[in-house]
């Protein structure tokens, strides 16, 4: 992993502020607001850094006239002078008011983004793609499989649930990280189980203090009480994991109609203009980044689609 560059991270997001009146909003009237240009991102102001592991940051943002969202989409990212970058909205969709995203430090707008200040501002498109089957899920258990930087993606389907938690039958979150230290949300984690949420966690190496599973989470399966006909699950994470939790889901009984994945993928427009998140005969930001398994099932295997 790259350091951080030697000129500042934030040289960028200040020019970005210095163009911006001292409100934040634009000096020109034609980029404050709805814009008729789907590529021009809107200025929105970040109200909270958390730092959530060592490469990890969730950025809060105040978005002028709320960001309406559905669980599963995202939004492009725009840093001022160094590109932008899609990123899965990670925050409660019943508060459009405040926009979270969890940004992991990858690459280069990324790793430029972690220098970034309470206070400092990040363009904003979006929001694209679709959305998890939260409500074709209604009376259905519910098993939610993250692993890694993947519960991010997962986490607004996860407020949604809890928020309309008699409309859902069991709920079941399975959590897999590389380590303790690089679990997300760790602080939200207790209190989702208070919820009548059936909630295990593992990791690939144990660390001192950690006396929970250590391993893949596909082998927390081996604890679930699946009913494979009143179940639908949304998987998300890198894709071997995502791989393995399919097929150990189908060994299960539960049908490939049932699961649900996360493709977002080298994705650079967030309109399917570019091509660069074309997955065979799809595009990920447009006909997803969430996919029934079935859909996707005859390209999962392949490397290069």
């Amino acid at each position: 992993m790259s350091g951080t560059p030697s000129k500042s991270p934030l040289d960028s997001a200040r020019r970005r502020r210095a163009t911006l009146g001292v409100n934040g909003r634009s000096r020109s009237k034609a980029a404050v607001g709805p814009c008729s240009d789907p590529m021009a991102p809107v200025p929105t102001q970040i109200t909270r850094v958390i730092r959530e592991t060592p490469d990890t940051l969730t950025f809060q943002l105040a978005p002028a006239r709320g960001h309406a969202f559905q669980p599963g989409q995202f939004n492009m990212l725009w840093l001022r002078g160094v590109g932008e970058l899609p990123i899965s909205i990670s925050g409660d969709p019943s508060r459009p008011e405040q926009l979270v995203h969890t940004v992991r430090a990858v690459g280069g707008v990324s790793i430029t983004m972690q220098g970034l200040k309470k206070g400092d501002w990040l363009g904003i498109r979006g929001p694209y793609g679709n959305a998890w089957p939260v409500e074709e899920a209604r009376g259905q258990d519910v098993l939610l499989v993250a692993g890694g930087l993947g519960l991010a993606p997962l986490r607004p389907a996860i407020y949604h649930v809890l928020a309309n938690r008699s409309q859902y039958r069991r709920v079941a979150i399975l959590y897999g990280a590389r380590s303790p230290e690089d679990m997300l949300y760790r602080k939200e984690l207790p209190r989702w189980a208070e919820r009548d949420v059936w909630i295990q966690s593992t990791v690939d190496r144990r660390s001192l203090g950690w006396s929970g599973n250590v391993g893949l989470v596909t082998g927390l399966f081996k604890n679930l009480s699946l009913d494979p006909d009143r179940t639908v699950a949304m998987v998300c994470g890198p894709e071997v994991m995502m791989r393995f939790a399919i097929r150990d889901l189908a060994a299960l009984g539960l049908p490939t109609t049932a699961m649900y994945v996360s493709m977002e993928r080298n994705m650079k427009c967030g309109l399917g203009l570019c091509g660069q998140c074309q997955y065979g005969h799809l595009h990920v930001c447009k006909d997803g980044p969430v996919f029934r398994f079935d859909r996707v099932a005859s390209l999962f295997e392949l490397r290069e689609v």
